[in-house]
């Protein structure tokens, strides 16, 4: 298991305002290639779209790629880079996963999406980021450790009605270069975690169809 001091290491650039403000300029990238998205592309044109967009905002830099997934692609882990280059439908689900370098800092932001007249897409894209709040609120500036606050986000995901995926839980971040990752996950670290460093991950599904839906922020 990791030691409170290994899941707290930073570099010598970190810092907390820094980490807030790169957060809030990458979700301007992400508003803006959701922005662009429309039925008819593939998930590989909506992932150029997004390149490039990024680029204009002088965000090209990254350290984890890109991920854009529509329809039951949504399911997917970050890992899994198999299945279709699906189309997006007029009834549709997507979301968006971006890791830019900002201010020298590891910014990781995601969020969905839901295209057409679809309900139950349109609520599970926003149960996603309702779920997300809720669980921070739980967290509460290190109030709950990360073990006990993934198995809240569980069982407050099912009193949503919806299906909590436990594959997804959360990571850290910091200036970069940093090897961050090596801190393991939120949802198995046994102590509080530490404003400003961990990302805090939802992934839910539909408790009967083939799609879901994706949250990332940073938490404090």
């Amino acid at each position: 298991m990791s030691t409170a001091a290994s899941t707290d290491s930073v570099g010598p650039n970190w810092s907390l305002p820094a980490m807030r403000q790169a957060q809030a300029l990458a979700w301007k990238g992400v508003e803006q290639i959701a922005a662009a998205m429309h039925p008819g592309l593939r998930e590989s044109e909506a992932k150029a779209i997004g390149q490039a967009i990024l680029g204009e905002l002088g965000m090209g830099e990254a350290w984890h790629p890109m991920m854009v997934r529509f329809g039951a692609n949504t399911l997917r882990v970050f890992s899994d880079r198999g299945g279709e280059d699906l189309a997006l439908g007029q009834d549709d689900i997507f979301f968006i996963d971006i890791g830019p370098v900002l201010l020298g800092h590891e910014a990781d932001v995601g969020a969905s999406y839901a295209v057409g007249e679809d309900p139950d897409m349109h609520a599970c894209a926003a149960a996603a980021r309702d779920l997300w709040h809720r669980v921070a609120a739980i967290w509460n500036h290190g109030a709950i450790r990360g073990t006990a606050l993934y198995a809240r986000a569980a069982e407050e995901a099912a009193a949503m009605g919806w299906q909590l995926n436990l594959d997804v839980r959360g990571h850290r971040v910091a200036d970069y270069p940093h090897p961050s990752r090596q801190a393991g996950k939120l949802g198995d670290l046994d102590t509080l975690p530490t404003a400003g460093l961990w990302i805090l991950e939802i992934q839910i599904r539909h408790p009967t169809r083939p799609f879901g839906a994706f949250y990332e922020d940073l938490l404090g």
